[in-house]
Order: C-alpha cells, then sequence, then structure tokens
C-alpha cells in the first residue's frame, strides 16, 4: 500500500506601488520562475520548461532529493506551475513515486494571491518499513508544507524585490 501525503499554502500578499503592473510582470516567464525559485537549482530546458532540483531533504535516515521537471504557463493576470515529472534520488528503486504540484499566482487590483497544492504518493522504503505508515505520512506532509512555506517565504521577498527592481528597469 503506497504512503500519500499532501499539502497546500495560500497566499494573499498585499502590493502598496504599482500593483497594475503585477500582469505585465507576470508574463516575464523565465523571470518568475527564477523569482519564485532558486535559481542556482533550476535549469532551464526549453521556452516554460524548467527541471528543479530541490534542496535535500532528510526523513528519519534517509537523505532524499527529489528532481522535479515544471511548466510554467502564463495566462492573462497570472502565471500557473505544474510538475509534469520527478526523479527521487537517495530512496534506492522506487518505481511508483508521484509528485504532483499545482500552483497559480494571480495578479489583482491590491497585490498578489495565490495557491499551492504539492502531494506525494510512494510504496514505503525497505529502510523504513519498522516504522508505522502513518507516522511516515505525517513526516511527509510536514515536509511538503516546509517546501511549500519556503517559496510562498521566497514570494514575499525574492519576488516582490524582483518585480521592484523590474519596475524600475522596464518603461511604463
Amino acid at each position: 500500500m503506497p504512503l500519500a501525503f499532501s499539502a497546500c499554502q495560500q497566499l494573499q500578499l498585499p502590493v502598496n506601488s504599482n500593483a497594475d503592473r503585477l500582469p505585465a510582470y507576470l508574463n516575464q516567464e523565465d523571470r518568475v520562475v527564477g523569482a519564485l525559485l532558486d535559481p542556482s537549482q533550476l535549469q532551464p530546458l526549453g521556452p516554460g520548461h524548467y527541471r528543479y532540483t530541490v534542496t535535500k531533504l532528510q526523513l528519519f535516515q534517509l537523505q532524499i532529493q527529489p528532481v522535479v521537471e515544471i511548466v510554467a504557463v502564463s495566462e492573462p493576470q497570472s502565471i500557473v506551475l505544474q510538475a509534469k515529472d520527478c526523479e527521487l534520488e537517495g530512496l534506492g528503486i522506487v518505481d511508483d513515486f508521484q509528485l504532483t504540484l499545482e500552483s497559480h499566482l494571480e495578479a489583482t487590483a491590491t497585490g498578489l494571491e495565490g495557491e499551492a497544492r504539492l502531494s506525494v504518493s510512494v510504496s514505503q522504503p525497505p529502510l523504513l518499513r519498522l516504522i508505522p505508515a502513518a507516522v511516515l505520512e505525517a513526516t511527509g506532509r510536514s515536509l511538503l508544507a516546509g517546501i511549500l512555506l519556503s517559496i510562498k517565504n521566497r514570494v514575499g521577498h525574492q519576488l516582490l524585490a524582483d518585480f521592484e527592481a523590474w519596475c524600475l528597469d522596464a518603461p511604463a
């Protein structure tokens, strides 16, 4: 029986100046993705297509490192990120690992609103068979919530700083 866990994070971020320029900024796909995710862990694969190497995570005695292929799609007033594929390094051979990411960030009249949902389904690794599934799932939910919280913090700091720099550089 596979382990399954998920996390969700919502965002409401007021933008005090130039909020009317947020839709144009969100159309700068490469720039926005680079501000949302750590650029040192991000590799462009083509237009709107990226590989992101997540920071190593510690799960009991195991270190795991997801490598996720992400597709970004600009829509009017928003940008949508979805995971298309994921490899998991550190658990040995795991045939049934699935990661799902659905995220959107939308420009509103007063700032940015968004939501990210992250879920994982995986068989219980042999090294962790003695740990009850409920404990592993609770730990997994905590790990996913931590990942989403770090991205939310990055939006609140790095994305806003990049937006302000873009406003200075781009003609209105």
